[in-house]
C-alpha cells in the first residue's frame, strides 16, 4: 500500500548541506530554554505553501484541483487569523486568483504544499523571544524532489530575522506530534531511518527531538517503515488536544493484514498503557473517494485562533462524530469543515498543509 505516491524529479534532489540563511545558532544547545507552544496557544499567523512543481504534479488539472483546495484553507484559516502563503514571485499571479484579499503572498519559491513538513518550527523562550528550532527537510529521505522546500525554513527566518537553532536532525514536523506541556508521541519509522537520520540510534534521536520542542518526555510507537513517502507520519492518526487528551482515528472494521491498521492499534494501545486519556473517533466508512491508498483521516485538522479547521469526506455519521468531538475537545471554537479530497487523494490533509507562528 502506498498512501502518497513516491514521485521523484531527476537530478540532485536535496540541499543537505544548505547553509542557514537565518541567523543561525551553534547547535542543538543553543535552543536551551525554547519551546514550542500547543497548537491551541493564540497564533500570530499560519505559514502554508503553494504546489505548483509539474514534476510533483504532472497533471494540470489535478495540480489546479490541489491549488484551489490549498486556497480553500487558506481561505477559511484568514476568517480567524491572518495567513502568508509562501510562493515564488512568479506564482503569485496564478496564486492570487485563488486566494482571498486577505492572505499575503511572499516572495519564497516552493515546489509543494506540505507546510508542516519543509515549513518552519517556531519555539519561543521565557522572554518571548521567537526562533525557528530547525529540522532539516529532505524530501522525506529524498523520495521527493526538494531543491526549494528543504530551504524555506531557513528563508522564512532569514526574512522574519530569527535566530535558526540548528537540532541536528533531518526529517517532519509532521512526524511528531507536540502537546506543548513537555509530551511529544512519534512513530519510529519517521525518524530512526537511514533516509533522514542515518547512524543516528532512537536514544540519540530522541534526545535531540526533545531539544527540538522543549520537552521531556516522548512517547514511541513502532509506526510503518516503507509503505508511503512520510513512513507513516503521526499527525494522520493522533492528536493532543490538550496536556495527557489525545484524539486517534481508528478504522471500525481493523484489516490486520494491513500494516497502517496493525500500527495504528499499537499506537492506540501504547497511548493507553503510558496513562493518556485516548479518545478514539472512527474512518469514515463511506466517503466520495473510495482509492485503497485515499486517506481519511479526520486527526489531521488544524487548530487557529478560535477555530479549528477540519475534513468531512461524505460520510455524513462519521463527518458528524469527528465534528462533535472536535467540539468536546476544543470548546468555544468554530468547526469549519472542508472537502479537500484532493489532499487525501496526495497522502496528507489540513495539518499536513499548515505551520503555525505562535503570538509572543
Amino acid at each position: 500500500m502506498h498512501r502518497r505516491d513516491v514521485l521523484l524529479t531527476g537530478g540532485a534532489l536535496g540541499l543537505m548541506g544548505l547553509s542557514a540563511r537565518g541567523r543561525a545558532g551553534t547547535g542543538i544547545g543553543s535552543g536551551f530554554g525554547y519551546s514550542v507552544p500547543p497548537e491551541e496557544a493564540p497564533h500570530q499567523r499560519t505559514f502554508m505553501q503553494w504546489p505548483v512543481n509539474r514534476g510533483v504534479h504532472p497533471d494540470p488539472v489535478f495540480l489546479d484541483m490541489v491549488q484551489q483546495t490549498v486556497a480553500d484553507v487558506a481561505n477559511a484559516i484568514s476568517a480567524f487569523e491572518p495567513v502568508t502563503m509562501l510562493a515564488a514571485n512568479e506564482d503569485h499571479a496564478g496564486a492570487r486568483r485563488k486566494l482571498s484579499g486577505a492572505v499575503e503572498l511572499w516572495d519564497i519559491p516552493t515546489e509543494d504544499l506540505w507546510c508542516r513538513d519543509a515549513g518552519p518550527i517556531f519555539a519561543v523562550n521565557a522572554a518571548g523571544d521567537l526562533a525557528v528550532s530547525h529540522i532539516q527537510f529532505n524530501g522525506w529521505g529524498e523520495k521527493q524532489v526538494n531543491r526549494r522546500d528543504s530551504q524555506i525554513a531557513a528563508r522564512v527566518a532569514d526574512r522574519l530575522e530569527l535566530e535558526l537553532l540548528p537540532t541536528g536532525l533531518t526529517g517532519e514536523a509532521g512526524g511528531v506530534e507536540q502537546d506543548g506541556h513537555g509530551l511529544l508521541l512519534a512513530h519510529e519509522s519517521s525518524w530512526v531511518n537511514e533516509n533522514r537520520n542515518p547512524g543516528l540510534s532512537r536514544s540519540e534521536v530522541e534526545t535531540r527531538l526533545l531539544a527540538a520542542y522543549g520537552a521531556d518526555r516522548l512517547i514511541w510507537s513502532e509506526g510503518v517503515w516503507g509503505e508511503d513517502i512520510t513512513d507513516y507520519h503521526i499527525d494522520s492518526l493522533a492528536r493532543f488536544t490538550g496536556p495527557g487528551r489525545v484524539l486517534i482515528n481508528l478504522p471500525d472494521r481493523p484489516d490486520m493484514t494491513d500494516p497502517f491498521h496493525f500500527a495504528a492499534l499499537n499506537t492506540h494501545d501504547r497511548l493507553v498503557a503510558e496513562g493518556l486519556e485516548v479518545e478514539v473517533i472512527p474512518e469514515p466508512n463511506r466517503r466520495r473517494v473510495r482509492s485503497i491508498d485515499f486517506v481519511a483521516s479526520y486527526a489531521n485538522y488544524y487548530v487557529c485562533n478560535d477555530g479549528v479547521i477540519a475534513a468531512q469526506f461524505g460520510d455524513p455519521k462519521a463527518d458528524q462524530i469527528a465534528a462533535e468531538a472536535l467540539t468536546r475537545h476544543y470548546p468555544g471554537r468554530e468547526i469549519v469543515t472542508l472537502n479537500v479530497d484532493p489532499l487525501g487523494e496526495m497522502g496528507g490533509g489540513i495539518h499536513c498543509a499548515t505551520q503555525q507562528m505562535p503570538a509572543t
